[in-house]
């Protein structure tokens, strides 16, 4: 004996169609074959739900189950006779629940239409270009619309005809026992249109590839491997589709004295012993300018000067990074006779003891992550 299609939804027999068609939804996606492979059980509920939606979702047999129950339908047949399953295309009642999951969209029409590729270049560009910013064109070879079919792909500008072997759907189908099952079609290759006469300078594609000037803007702070999206500018979409996007990346050559760390810059400038021991004041070519710092007496080597202001501008901001200075000592590998009688003086003046120092837990700290 049947089982009460409204028991099989598990809705009330007073249920309305959007609360029949949740249920249905419900029940489907838990109880479908590619959920449930070689599960008999589930199959046979799968059935069993999509035989009482199509029955319940048609107000027509859904008034004849309500009056007359599986009695309305003798021989299995719906109310309009025949096997329910073969009323209609499967996809016609899973299209809204599954589509193209199961590539059961029997209203959808293929397209033509395809997204152009993105593209990517590369661009060198120097140290104070990125620091600065920099106004640069670059060509590059992209695949843009056929002036002479004006994108359609067919001779002198012909619009691609509807394939009469899918009629515009670019799928088969064929029954299979309980499934209705699609297959690309193998004239319009899925497309749904075919070009009789194809255009003589694009061969059919609707684009050819052409040279493009751009005009590339790079904004001040950027840094190396930067990437610049230009939206559009990458290849052109086949037969009127949407074009791809640009990407430029920047490659940054590196500095000769300065080193970059975020927005703050770095470098290091040697100083003798006598303008450590006794003080000066030194010159630096920074980026901005010239610049003067002065070294106090008694600088030791490593001692850090920091140049507010005097780093990389903020990318899309106000402000800049610093400039940090770090001096070292330089050590003389040749000294003359005159300078080592000096020296010898100087440090009979200087005397210090070499013993080891104890070191504070902040150097050690500093010393393992160096």
């Amino acid at each position: 004996m049947k089982t009460d299609f409204y028991e099989v939804l598990n809705v009330e027999r007073t249920a309305t169609d959007g609360e029949i068609k949740s249920a249905y939804r419900k029940l489907a996606m838990q109880y479908h074959p590619d959920r449930n492979p070689n599960n008999p059980e589930a199959e046979e509920q799968f059935k069993a739900c999509s035989e009482a939606y199509q029955v319940l979702s048609d107000p027509d047999k859904r008034a004849a189950y309500d009056r007359y129950g599986h009695a309305a339908f003798s021989g299995g047949a719906a109310a309009g006779g025949g096997n329910p399953f073969q009323q209609g295309d499967l996809g016609d009642i899973f299209g809204d629940l599954f589509g193209e999951m199961f590539n059961m969209g029997g209203q959808r029409r293929a397209t033509r239409q395809q997204r152009g590729r993105d593209m990517r270049v590369e661009m060198k560009i120097g140290f104070e270009e990125a620091v600065f910013g920099v106004e640069r064109e670059i060509t590059l070879r992209r695949a843009e619309p056929c002036a002479d079919c004006r994108g359609t792909g067919g001779a002198g500008g012909k619009q691609p005809e509807t394939c009469q072997q899918c009629g515009g759907r670019g799928q088969l189908r064929s029954q299979q026992g309980f499934f209705s099952v699609a297959r690309t079609c193998p004239v319009c290759s899925g497309t749904g249109s075919v070009i009789r006469t194809p255009c003589p300078t694009c061969k059919g594609d609707s684009r050819v590839l052409r040279e493009h000037t751009l005009l590339v803007k790079v904004p001040a702070g950027v840094e190396n491997e930067t990437r610049i999206r230009y939206s559009g500018e990458g290849e052109a979409g086949r037969f009127d589709g949407p074009a791809g996007d640009l990407y430029v990346v920047l490659d940054v050559k590196p500095h000769k004295f300065f080193e970059r760390d975020g927005d703050d810059l770095h470098c290091v400038i040697p100083i003798s012993f006598v303008q450590a021991a006794l003080g000066a004041e030194l010159t630096l070519e920074t980026l901005d300018g010239v610049e003067t710092i002065k070294v106090p007496e008694g600088t030791q080597s490593g001692k850090e000067f920091k140049l507010r202001g005097k780093g990389v501008p903020h990318l899309n901001s106000h402000g800049k990074g610093d400039l940090i200075v770090e001096v070292r000592v330089h050590t003389p590998a040749k000294l003359s006779k005159q300078q080592k009688d000096l020296l010898r003086q100087l440090g009979e003046t200087l005397a210090i003891e070499n013993t080891p120092q104890a070191r504070g837990l902040f150097s050690k700290v500093k010393e393992m992550f160096s």
